[in-house]
């Protein structure tokens, strides 16, 4: 990186007054500090050896936002987010383009809907996911993970809901059979689970899963035993789909789920139009990572233990 780089002047989007409140009295956030939280954050990048990260100002902030900024968990956060990306090559591989044929089909089928909110909401940004719009036949569960989590990066860049305010996943489990819960392997479960808690910075609000069969109750039950403590207490379960209408208001849901904002098409197309906007950022990954024979050797790591196996991660202090 250009040392002048460094140091240039960080240009913040800002954000709207229902936001910014929630954001100062939430996150800890002090508007008149920003700028310099962000230099201070990516003078530090500049300064570890093994880490190659991103150090646009959007990017950064999002960090801050999600460890209400504290610098040290924001350091933390970072680090732990291009660590453990290497530890899920099914997800974060040559695959993860904008215009990849398989990514571009999975979009295409409206397998992941993200909710606009209006600039003045200050509630939590919402992703339907359709468990059913896909054939198990054709897509491992890792390619629809893979789209999911290009969305959240581009969401974490671009939506100050989602930095500010958390996320809210409604899982829409319409039609699901046995052969959709056996697709999902759990280790791929368990391990993007811990990522997505542990190195994404926006807040996991809950997660909904609405048009549960009765019989998938135990199937369900079975699969939240992969999820981290804090994600097990905000998730709800239902056999209808009003229950969507206690989380997001019906007027910003599609026609399809009772609403009156578009449709799912329409949703469709402006994600599709977004993803390929950010051809080049995905282009560029291989540019970002960490090199852990450069990390500093005082600093112990095991990738497998922070999985659960033994130790944490948890524990890792990043000077």
């Amino acid at each position: 990186m250009d040392p002048i780089h460094i140091e240039a002047a960080p240009l913040i989007r800002p954000l709207s007054p229902a936001l910014e409140e929630v954001a100062i009295k939430e996150l800890n956030e002090n508007p008149s500090r920003l700028a310099e939280d962000v230099l201070t954050l990516r003078r530090w990048i500049w300064s570890q050896p093994h880490l190659k990260a991103r150090t646009n100002d959007q990017f950064l902030l999002a960090f801050l936002r999600g460890s209400k900024f504290s610098l040290e968990r924001a350091k933390q956060k970072i680090d732990r987010y291009y660590t453990l990306k290497a530890t899920i090559p099914e997800v974060f591989n040559q695959s993860r383009q904008s215009d990849d044929p398989l990514v571009l089909e999975i979009v295409r089928m409206g397998v992941i809907l993200q909710i606009p909110l209006p600039p003045e909401e200050s509630r939590p940004c919402v992703t339907i996911i359709r468990s059913t719009a896909y054939d198990v036949n054709k897509y491992k569960f890792a390619d629809i993970i893979r789209v999911g989590s290009m969305f959240g990066e581009i969401m974490m860049i671009e939506d100050d809901h989602s930095t500010v305010c958390g996320y809210l996943e409604i899982m829409d489990m319409i039609g699901v059979t046995g052969s959709h819960l056996f697709h999902l392997p759990p280790d791929l479960v368990r391990k993007f689970s811990v990522f997505a808690d542990e190195a994404m910075p926006m807040r996991q609000k809950g997660t909904c899963f609405i048009n549960v069969p009765v019989s998938f109750e135990k199937g369900f039950n079975t699969m939240k035993a992969f999820f981290p403590e804090k994600m097990k207490s905000r998730i709800t379960v239902s056999s209808s789909i009003d229950v969507i209408y206690d989380f997001v208001p019906a007027e910003y849901l599609p026609e399809e789920y009772g609403g009156t904002n578009g449709t799912i098409n329409d949703i469709i197309k402006r994600m599709e139009a977004k993803l390929l906007k950010y051809r080049d950022y995905f282009l560029n990954e291989d540019n970002y990572g960490t090199e852990e024979k450069l990390r500093d050797c005082s600093v112990k790591y095991d990738y497998e233990s922070h999985f659960g196996i033994e130790g944490s991660f948890r524990k890792l202090d990043i000077d």
